[in-house]
């Protein structure tokens, strides 16, 4: 087994050296993390060999900005390290070197240079706000001003795990209807182009009046085949419309909003943002962010424009001094439990606990919505494929039904 040199901090905050066997550059931070110990430097023999074998999440993590799972183990290492006591400038200087997506590294780089200017770490992050979101360094100048940056850095740290889950689950159901979808495509392009011409030639010699199925599938083939370049661009014209239409305020309203409508994924969505509105609230509740603060900061995290929208008008009507339950019951999306807990929070002055409360419950709510959107996509996914079939079973089989009929009949 290999051996790595190593340089780390320990739980005292001091630094420690020495050398490590495992079986991967990897392997080795993993142990020593896995010490309680901060890796600052790790190297060996195989360095080589583990850089060349790059996997395909650090191509991508290159190539592209900072991950989920980058930005969670940022945050778990500096609340490590601070609780740990490693001043401030040590800490970030340590992240540097650790820190291996070289776009978060370099960002560390530019924060460690704004701190030593004297800069407050959340106005530093301020900088870099695709990387860190209003929510992420509203909490770090909440801790800041409190005194509690390793609770709320804690906070933070469930905040991105939980979201990061509800995400990685939301996309493992719907990568077998994707793969499903992308085959039944690949088989619709071959029976146009390769099947149906030849059996329209067959029947044409023989003077087979074609069905309609067979003459929208030969109109595709045509549409395909002689006009694939108007096809192409009028293709290309939507998607890029789509995509800017989008990309506007009014354009992601129309697609959230639509997409609350839609059967499954409405109440899937619906779930979703309650959890997060729940869970934010109450953590920015318990970090000691005063209500319009983080009514201001869940504006922008909730994560769906038409709910955000409707939030926006109940932030207005809270300034107005009406409290936060009576507002909340005029909006359209947020459900009557939500409501409800905060009335009560409102009452008892346990809004956090309340909240969290709601958290929890919608958590459960959104795990069975996964799984009955799960369980739906099987019979749906029969049902298209059963369409697509049929349809191109018509196309072939009607008239040579017909051709049957009239060979049947020359005997």
């Amino acid at each position: 087994m290999p051996k790595y040199s190593y340089e780390a901090i320990n739980e005292t905050g001091a630094s420690v050296n020495g050398t490590i066997e495992a079986d991967s550059l990897d392997a080795a931070r993993t142990l020593l993390l896995n010490r309680g110990w901060i890796p600052s430097r790790v190297a060996g023999a195989s360095e080589r060999a583990a850089l060349l074998g790059v996997s395909w999440a650090t191509l991508q993590q290159r190539v592209g900005g900072v991950s989920m799972q980058e930005l969670i183990l940022f945050t778990k290492q500096f609340r490590t390290m601070f609780l740990a006591g490693v001043p401030i400038m040590r800490l970030l200087e340590v992240l540097e070197v650790q820190v291996t997506n070289p776009k978060l590294k370099q960002i560390v780089t530019e924060i460690s240079q704004d701190v030593r200017e004297g800069s407050p770490l959340s106005d530093a992050m301020a900088k870099h706000p695709k990387t860190f979101n209003t929510l992420y360094r509203s909490m770090i100048k909440a801790g800041e001003a409190s005194g509690t940056i390793p609770e709320v850095l804690a906070r933070l740290i469930y905040i991105l795990e939980h979201e990061h889950k509800i995400k990685s689950d939301v996309k493992s159901a719907l990568q077998y209807p994707i793969i499903v979808v992308a085959a039944l495509g690949i088989a619709f392009f071959v029976l146009l182009n390769y099947v149906i011409p030849r059996f329209v030639g067959i029947f044409a010699r023989v003077g087979v009046e074609l069905p309609w199925p067979t003459k929208v599938s030969l109109f595709l083939h045509r549409l395909l085949t002689d006009y694939w370049f108007v096809s192409l661009a009028v293709l290309i014209g939507l998607v890029a419309g789509a995509a800017y239409y989008f990309r506007t305020e009014q354009g992601r309203y129309v697609r959230d909003a639509f997409l609350l409508r839609v059967p499954l994924l409405g109440p899937l969505f619906m779930k979703s943002a309650m959890s997060r509105f729940a869970s934010i609230f109450s953590i920015l509740q318990a970090s000691g962010v005063p209500v319009m603060n983080s009514l201001q900061i869940l504006s922008g995290t909730i994560g769906n424009t038409a709910i955000a929208r409707e939030f926006d008008q109940v932030r207005d009507r809270v300034e107005e001094g009406r409290g936060i339950s009576g507002p909340l019951s005029t909006a359209r999306y947020f459900t009557p439990m939500v409501i409800q807990m905060v009335a009560i929070g409102e009452e008892s002055g346990q809004l956090d606990e309340m909240l969290q409360a709601v958290s929890v419950h919608y958590d459960d709510e959104v795990a069975f919505a996964v799984k009955r959107l799960s369980d739906a996509i099987g019979p749906v996914l029969v049902v298209g494929l059963a369409f697509v079939v049929g349809f191109f079973a018509l196309a072939v089989f009607l008239p040579m039904w017909d051709l049957t009929k009239i060979a049947t009949k020359g005997f």
